[in-house]
């Protein structure tokens, strides 16, 4: 595949290995709900060292990822420099984007906004870093309601590219857009021109669909007589034993004069909604004159946010891409309107942002947003208003700045790190996703066991999922629905991993319970006996092993050092 080359391209590679894990050190809480429970999480402090410091909580968890980087325009904001050399640019968004790719769910897609100074390049970089066949889309969103006379030909519109981890499994998950007033407006009731009720408003369908299939080539005779047979190029949408159902139905329309070629009534009520289009106009979300009020409203006076976007515009994103309680993250938060509005919508979210503002804008606004703020979406999706006459509970969220490093220059542990710390590392280190305390058993050094199985179907482009024969009719209704279904997968590992760290068997002396001696082996075996997978072989992680080779092996026990076996980056 064709990559794109820039300065300093090779050294932009490695920025991401090369940034230091660094604790999360939470600073406040806000609203409702318990302090250490709450998952919504507002971080202050560098986007690049607060992604890395995400993984070992996060890796894989990421249900959407929404951004909107710098555009570099050449121009020097308020809150943000806009102003980078282009290969600068392009290694600044290196690294970020391996991170957040790291970052998503199997089923998790990436979101970013940018304009035409930087969009092809970065189309190329996302490619390279996404894959090219993860690609979905190039949303065109019109950001502008009048017209723009300055240039030779006015801008009009911003980019908003889309990739999924997984595209055929993105399809199958992706919600619809619902259905206006105004796009409503064509399923009628002939009878009743002011009908308002879905089930008995109604439009035809064309009953034809393209290509050649020989059951479904019949010839059809409207109630006046006139035979109809498919048009040259096409063939009837179904087969004749599932039309004459629909006729007996009378699910058939023949036109005014009973003799037009049929079509099938569909009513309104039967609609779950639009496949979504890559035209995203502004009456449908909002431009950047609605942002800037929006954030006039929240802030007073010109904010001088450089590219801000409407709350409609990221409610149809989060629409699309996720359901209530997914994780929600926005890494270049700028006036935290992301975070804002997954809130509002009952998504889980995390949102860094590193400058000041972080503080003077992005905490107010979210701290008004738990307090029921009117504004944006609000009265769209009822947010502030109490549910079955209890008061309204606008959840919470809480203010995390990024602490010391994890791991000294020697590789030495801050002592600041406690036991899930660093399992959440060590796990994450073996196994490459994230860890949760539920997997392994509280109180004890077992951390889980993780499984391993081989992938299935893979495709042409390198994509791995189901294939799916899925086709869409005129009013984006699902056709039929995927007829190949995975195989059984194939267990190639299953390793259970052990922590000997702070004491974790109760003993707090200097090294005591974290080193590896007959006794302890003994206690790690019964404990390892009562798991869900016994005769998985163990990875023990201490400050020291007393024990030698052949009683590792016999025991199937592969030990590692605290703290050099463990990665500082």
């Amino acid at each position: 595949m064709p990559t794109l080359d820039w300065l300093h391209r090779a050294a932009a590679f490695s920025v991401a290995d090369q940034v230091p894990y660094r604790l999360l050190e939470t600073v406040s809480h806000h609203g409702s709900g318990d302090e250490k429970s709450t998952d919504n999480l507002l971080i202050h402090g560098d986007n690049l060292e607060a992604l890395k410091a995400l993984l070992p909580f996060y890796r894989g968890r990421i249900k959407c990822i929404f951004i909107d980087p710098p555009y570099n325009t050449q121009s020097a904001f308020e809150h943000y420099d806009d102003k980078l050399e282009h290969s600068q640019w392009l290694s600044m968004m290196l690294p970020r984007l391996e991170l957040l790719r790291d970052l998503l769910s199997e089923d998790g897609s990436i979101w970013v906004t940018i304009d035409d100074n930087e969009a092809h390049y970065l189309k190329v970089l996302m490619d390279e870093v996404f894959g090219r066949g993860n690609f979905v889309a190039n949303n065109v969103w019109q950001k502008r309601y009048s017209r723009e006379n300055r240039e030779s030909i006015g801008d009009v519109h911003d980019h908003l590219l889309v990739y999924a981890v997984n595209p055929v499994k993105f399809k199958q998950i992706r919600n619809r857009i619902p259905l206006d007033e105004l796009q409503a407006k064509i399923y009628k009731n002939p009878e009743n021109p002011g009908e308002t009720d879905p089930a008995k408003r109604w439009r035809g369908l064309p009953m034809t669909a393209q290509g050649y299939r020989p059951n479904q080539m019949y010839v059809i005779v409207a109630p006046n007589g006139k035979e109809h047979v498919p048009p040259p190029g096409r063939c009837w949408s179904t087969v004749e034993s599932e039309y004459l159902k629909l006729r007996e139905s009378g699910r058939i329309y023949w036109g005014k004069d009973g003799n037009a070629q049929p079509s099938v009534i569909r009513f309104l009520s039967e609609v779950e909604g639009l496949v979504p289009w890559t035209w995203w106009p502004h009456e449908e979300v909002g431009h950047t004159d609605e942002a800037k009020k929006e954030a006039n409203e929240l802030f007073g006076g010109d904010v001088s946010f450089g590219t801000p976007k409407p709350e409609r515009l990221i409610q149809r994103i989060l629409h699309i891409a996720t359901n209530p309680g997914d994780l929600v993250l926005d890494s270049f938060l700028g006036s935290g309107t992301t975070a804002a509005v997954a809130h509002k919508m009952g998504r889980r979210w995390i949102g860094i942002e590193m400058g000041e503002h972080a503080l003077t804008h992005c905490l107010p606004r979210l701290q008004k947003v738990v307090a029921g703020e009117q504004g944006g979406i609000s009265a769209a999706v009822g947010w502030g208003q109490s549910k079955d006459g209890q008061p309204f509970d606008g959840g919470g969220f809480r203010l995390a700045r990024l602490g010391a490093p994890v791991f000294g220059p020697d590789g030495s542990i801050d002592p600041g790190v406690r036991f899930a710390t660093l399992a959440a590392y060590i796990w994450q280190q073996e196994t490459a996703t994230a860890w949760d305390a539920g997997q392994g058993t509280p109180g004890t050094p077992y951390l889980g066991t993780h499984s391993v199985f081989d992938s299935y179907s893979r495709l042409m482009d390198g994509r791995q999922g189901p294939i799916s024969l899925e086709t869409s009719g005129g009013d984006g209704e699902a056709g039929t629905a995927p007829t190949t279904e995975p195989p059984a997968p194939t267990l190639r590992s299953r390793t259970a991993y052990y922590l000997l760290f702070n004491g974790i068997l109760g003993d707090k002396r200097p090294a005591g319970g974290n080193v590896l001696t007959h006794a302890v082996l003994q206690s790690l075996l019964q404990l390892h006996a009562a798991t869900p997978h016994p005769d998985a072989p163990l990875v023990v992680y201490g400050e020291a092993c007393r024990l030698g080779a052949a009683r590792l092996a016999q025991a199937h026990v592969v030990f590692k050092h605290i703290p050099y076996d463990v990665k500082a980056r």
